[in-house]
């Protein structure tokens, strides 16, 4: 791989990593502010309104200009928002602005790869960025965690770093660090040369286009699938995240911090899951895993017999490992999919869409059960059973298409 990739790795990695760090902080300082418990979850729905709200735009937006200038770009903007959090505007609307960063950033990190490298090292760059990313997931919730422990605290107070006067202050700034850090790393991207697309000025243009797109992928008959599946992943992703801090409270007697270190756990078994999916799983094979999503939904069950910590952990691996193991083959074959029928470019942007707005409605709707008084387990149950019933729909959409067509075949003169 050439230098040049391995800068891009090191932006994507310092900005994903202060994006999950600072989403433990920001759920520790509206608990410090005795905010109602359903902000918790808001705080993901404000991160992703952007990406939905803004679906049409942000990609059209990234190849107007170099691909680095749109990640400084989105980078500056997170400092903004970080910069709210710490002159004390509220954590949903800093993480907002945050989210509004990290929309325009995403078409720019994928683009990126296909102007600089060649499309053989495509697939091995995207499992590089994707690794990447789920470290950063880790290691961001366990930096989060740490940032509010009691002890960790007290220490950096003692730093008495410039301007910060609080435990939260300083955390905040040490997350900061992290987004200037990146933003340092897009000045060495190197421009790929490629000619850019003046950006469309006229905003019906573009939302006529994208919706094209939207239709175009939900109307192939693999397309849909692999978007259902990837859709639901991470919109149950996002609310288990949440679920998942309050059951180890409640359940386990742990503490926010220890808590956020659990939602490690959870991504280390992805991480796994993905790795065995990308060594026995073929494209062609990719909707063969769809069974493993009910599962997943079944698995969440068990969580209401858990009562000690290590079983906790097994738990988490396991779940995180099934969700890996069937979300990474369909994901890849909706990329393939989406480049054949509209190009990756516009392809992200719609997968972008779907994803972020099952976030904003799963996390809202989690919201609203807490909003409402439901216990945890009782949200446990409703979470795991919707899981399980969606990916069983989307298993009984594919044996129809199946049945009318044989849509695996459209791999055939292109799966390699």
């Amino acid at each position: 791989m050439p230098l040049g990739f391995y800068i891009i790795m090191a932006a994507q990695f310092c900005s994903a990593l202060a994006d999950n760090a600072l989403l433990i902080v920001a759920i520790a300082l509206l608990r410090d502010m005795a905010s109602p418990a359903e902000y918790e979850p808001l705080l993901k729905l404000f991160f992703t309104v952007s990406y939905v709200a803004l679906a049409a735009f942000v990609g059209a937006f990234a190849d107007s200009m170099p691909k680095w200038r749109v990640m400084l770009i989105s980078n500056t903007i997170k400092i903004g928002g970080c910069l709210m959090l710490f002159f004390g505007i509220h954590p949903l609307l800093a993480y907002a602005i945050i989210g509004l960063g990290a929309s325009a950033y995403s078409p720019a990190k994928y683009g990126i790869l296909t102007e600089y490298l060649p499309h053989r090292l495509l697939v091995v760059a995207n499992g590089w960025i994707e690794g990447l990313t789920v470290g950063a997931i880790i290691l961001g919730t366990v930096l989060g965690g740490l940032l509010i422990r009691p002890d960790v605290a007290g220490w950096l107070s003692d730093l008495n770093l410039p301007l910060a006067s609080t435990p939260f202050e300083a955390a905040v700034s040490i997350v900061g660090v992290l987004y200037l850090l990146g933003a340092l790393f897009n000045f060495y991207i190197p421009d790929t040369g490629v000619d850019h697309k003046p950006l469309k000025r006229n905003p019906l243009y573009l939302i006529h286009d994208f919706n094209h797109c939207l239709r175009l992928l939900w109307r192939d008959k693999l397309g849909q699938i692999s978007l259902a599946v990837t859709t639901l992943f991470w919109g149950a992703g996002a609310t288990l995240q949440f679920i998942v801090i309050k059951w180890a409270e409640q359940q386990l007697g742990l503490t926010l911090s220890q808590a956020s270190m659990l939602q490690g756990v959870v991504a280390l078994g992805i991480a796994v899951g993905s790795i065995l999916a990308a060594r026995f799983i073929t494209l062609r094979k990719a909707v063969t895993v769809i069974p493993l999503g009910i599962a997943m939904g079944f698995a969440v069950f068990l969580m209401l017999a858990v009562k000690d910590r290590t079983a906790a952990m097994l738990l988490m691996v396991t779940v995180g490992a099934l969700a890996g193991f069937f979300v990474v083959p369909m994901n890849a074959l909706l990329q393939h999919r989406g480049h054949i029928l509209m190009g990756a470019g516009h392809s992200i942007a719609v997968q972008n869409f779907n994803e972020n707005l099952s976030i904003l409605v799963m996390t809202g709707g989690y919201a609203l059960l807490i909003w409402a008084g439901l216990s945890i387990n009782v949200v446990i149950v409703l979470f795991g059973l919707f899981v399980s019933a969606s990916m069983f729909l989307v298993q009984l959409r594919h044996n129809a298409n199946q049945r009318t067509f044989d849509s695996v075949a459209l791999l055939d003169d292109r799966a390699h």
